[in-house]
């Protein structure tokens, strides 16, 4: 014979006080769940953005990152005449790319930060089709003019349509700012690459990275077949998105240790915040206990009522701390990428994913925190507490 919950309602309200602390400590410790969470989910979300299905990236064979890259012009022509890369009206749909970067004042602060500047081919944005330009126009090849992402116009000073700026020893121009769809690349500054090398006095004809248009998806695995079957190239080949997703595991792995860390003391506090509550009720409700024992509620009914009162505490805690979180997502913050040692920005991502795991979180406290109370409350001796009435 099941207690009905109606009464662990009435118990909840009648020990309010007590009932709210649980609350807000459980509530308190999954909004920096999901918080950490989101974060981490954002970070990933972004640098995946910058990827295509579509598209490939090519490397040095062995290097980990385009920093740590070099690639000469004579392997990128030998691998555009490979059967897998897209043609269009001006030739191969391939960008050789070089990645440099500069400090730039922060709009909020003034202080430095770097970001990326990323020397690009004038045919780019027929490779990387989600890359739009929203204000101004692209960047003329052969001169000193620069496009910048969207995040980056709205958060260092300078990087304006019509302003010019000085970085690696040369004055450029900003001609045009362009949208990413919220990628990695909406953190970037864009120039000419033959011009960016020119500027920072790098070697003629090495570049850190070329991205192949592909003719279709499923191009990648012969476009790697033949590169891997010439001799001449020493090159790794890459699916755009599995790249970036690669990119991303470090931080996001960091991110997620970091939050998993903090929730987990604060969550210590909250289980011991919900066992208070629950061994309160116990003392306090010894009668009650003894009387229902006594009209025949058996052991395993006591204790399944008093997990459903601290479910239910853990539940509402849950609840409040996953609505309090929600008004950060979508909202952008920035930090360092350690992968190119530039300023990334970002938005917080929450999705029901994480809110059903916040919920969860919450409902695993409370287990744990009702449990000890609620066996306490089954042992108690029926004779004992009723000569207590």
């Amino acid at each position: 014979m099941a207690i009905p919950v109606i009464y662990n309602l009435r118990s909840v309200r009648a020990r309010w006080v007590s009932a709210i602390v649980a609350v807000l400590g459980i509530a308190g410790t999954v909004g920096v769940f999901v918080a950490m969470l989101s974060l981490a989910n954002g970070f990933r979300a972004t640098l995946v953005a910058s990827g295509s299905q579509d598209n490939a990236i090519l490397m040095r064979a062995g290097a980990t990152a385009e920093m740590m890259s070099g690639i000469t012009l004579e392997s990128i022509k030998i691998v555009q005449d490979d059967p897998g890369v897209a043609r269009d009206g001006s030739g191969p749909m391939i960008t050789s790319e070089v990645v440099v970067v500069a400090p730039f004042p922060l709009r909020a602060t003034g202080t430095n930060a770097n970001v990326q500047v990323r020397g690009v081919s004038g045919n780019v944005l027929t490779i990387r089709r989600n890359v739009k330009i929203i204000q101004g126009r692209m960047f003329q090849p052969g001169l000193s003019e620069l496009i910048v992402g969207s995040n980056a116009n709205k958060t260092y000073a300078g990087l304006t349509v019509g302003n010019t700026v000085d970085f690696g020893g040369g004055h450029w121009r900003v001609v045009g700012v362009f949208d990413a769809g919220g990628s990695a690349f909406d953190s970037e500054v864009w120039a000419d690459a033959r011009v960016l090398d020119d500027v920072y006095k790098r070697p003629t004809n090495i570049y850190q990275s070329a991205t192949v248009h592909l003719t279709s998806p499923a191009a990648l695995q012969g476009l790697k077949d033949s590169v891997s079957a010439d001799p001449r190239l020493n090159l790794d080949v890459f699916r755009e998105v599995d790249y970036y997703a690669k990119q991303s595991t470090a931080m996001t792995r960091l991110i997620t240790v970091l939050g998993g860390l903090v929730a987990f003391v604060m969550a210590i506090g909250a289980i011991f915040g919900a066992l208070n509550t629950m061994y309160s009720a116990v003392s306090e409700r010894g009668r009650e206990i003894a009387t229902m024992r006594a009209l025949g509620f058996g052991g395993p009914a006591v204790v399944f009522s008093f997990l459903i009162e601290a479910l239910l505490i853990a539940f509402v805690g849950g609840v409040i701390g996953c609505v309090a979180v929600l008004r950060l997502n979508g909202l952008t913050t920035s930090t360092i990428n350690w992968q190119t040692f530039s300023n990334l920005a970002f938005a917080f991502k929450i999705t029901p994913g994480l809110l059903l795991s916040g919920l969860v979180f919450a409902l695993a406290m409370g287990l744990i925190g009702g449990l000890l109370p609620a066996i306490s409350a089954a042992r108690r001796p029926i004779a004992v507490a009723l000569r207590e009435l």
